[in-house]
């Protein structure tokens, strides 16, 4: 009797078992990012690699579902991202205890809102796109950054994308490698653009170039055709930008040609969009305005990126934009960290995403460092022709050979067959 009680419970215990292996609930992903104004044709791609990545897995790990959440942190007032929908989105995470990820934000001011009040739940944030240096370095922000955004003691928030520090010293070096002596800086005010402008700023300096200027805009302007006389007359070779589209790149773009500044104008890229083009008009950007990119453009991934590529023209038939492969990358490393951890709560994905090394993935074999930024240096430089944007050289890391030639005026010579 006791036998086969045993043999009883033993069966039980194995149906239960199967049972729960083939669902275990649910386990929910949501992303923050600037879904209302002009963003939202680069985020809308982001949001479709966070998809991709996801149906790649079949939706499941380990017998749960993954359900997605899209939220939007702008707000139609603004037509850009807003702090109080960033803070908003936020704490609706932090009381949703079936959430173990958060992939955000588009900007790096949104992720001073929301880094807090997530570390302080535990729960794992990593952004696409945030590429300010403060948000994790010690030493490149304010005097109290990183350590203010890890309340808990711990780092939560991670980033796919290379920061500020390096992107705005490749600028630099790409200027002064066209032989422009002097160079007028310009920002947006806000903290990516004012961030990566100082980078320029002070990289140029050790440079050996003559920072004529450094001067912040009104983003509301309605033009800024005194300011670009401004820099006309001030007869610098160069002009660099830190901004994005959505802060007015494109109107300042327009009004320096206007004025007739026929120096080479580099900005970051917050710009690296369909949209900046619009804005700035094509002819206004052609041969002579460069953007800087972190990372490669699509046409010019290889390996996993390639593969990402080719499936995303699949599911979506269409190209992706510059960022789309970074929120495919988001969501597969978040998927690994569910898949790998001991735990799938809070702390055991936590934990895993930490502990990613060597990751296998569509931007090449990179970990997250000790701050929780991206081993990938890689970046990239782009130009404009004939209203598309076209690779020029790659840049950051080891492999820097130029693939195109630019010249002091601006004028750039595309490297082969790498118009995309």
């Amino acid at each position: 009797m006791t036998t086969l009680s045993t043999i009883v419970a033993a069966c039980v215990s194995l149906v239960i078992a199967a049972s729960s292996s083939a669902q275990n609930g649910t386990i929910k992903i949501v992303s923050s990012l600037p879904r209302t104004g002009s963003a939202n044709a680069q985020t809308g791609t982001i949001v479709n690699g966070i998809k991709m990545a996801i149906a790649e897995v079949g939706g499941k790990i380990d017998g749960y579902e993954i359900a997605y959440e899209d939220w939007d942190d702008a707000s139609p007032q603004r037509g850009n991202w807003d702090p109080t929908v960033e803070a908003q989105n936020a704490n609706k995470a932090v009381t949703d205890a079936t959430i173990v990820g958060y992939i955000g934000t588009f900007n790096s001011g949104a992720a001073k809102i929301s880094m807090p009040e997530l570390n302080r739940a535990g729960l794992v944030m990593i952004s696409p796109a945030n590429t300010y240096s403060g948000l994790t370095k010690p030493g490149l922000g304010e005097a109290n950054e990183p350590a203010i955004y890890r309340p808990s003691g711990k780092i939560s928030y991670f980033r796919v994308v290379p920061t500020d520090d390096l992107q705005g010293a490749v600028a630099a070096e790409f200027v002064a490698a066209s032989g422009a002596k002097r160079v007028f800086v310009l920002h947006d005010r806000e903290l990516y653009g004012k961030g990566i402008a100082e980078v320029f700023e002070r990289r140029a300096k050790e440079l050996g170039m003559d920072v004529v200027a450094v001067e912040g805009i009104d983003t509301k302007a309605a033009n800024y055709k005194s300011l670009a006389q401004k820099v006309k007359f001030s007869k610098s070779d160069a002009a660099f930008f830190g901004g994005t589209t959505q802060t007015n790149a494109g109107q300042v773009a327009k009004d320096l040609r206007s004025a007739g500044f026929a120096g080479m104008l580099v900005v970051p890229d917050g710009c690296c969009e369909e949209a900046f083009i619009q804005a700035a008009g094509a002819k206004n950007l052609e041969g002579n305005t460069f953007v800087t990119f972190g990372g490669l453009p699509p046409a010019q991934l290889t390996g996993r990126g390639a593969q990402f590529r080719d499936g995303y023209r699949k599911m979506y038939n269409a190209d992706p934009e510059a960022y789309a492969v970074y929120g495919y990358e988001c969501g597969r490393v978040l998927l690994d960290a569910i898949r790998r951890a001991a735990t799938k709560d809070r702390a055991g994905v936590l934990q895993a995403v930490a502990q990613t090394k060597d990751f296998d993935g569509a931007l090449g074999t990179w970990s997250f460092d000790a701050n929780g930024d991206t081993t990938n240096r890689v970046m990239s430089i782009n130009a404009v022709k004939d209203g598309k944007f076209v690779f020029v050289k790659r840049a950051g890391d080891t492999a820097v050979e130029g693939a195109g030639k630019v010249s002091a005026g601006g004028s750039v010579a595309p490297a082969d067959a790498q118009a995309r």
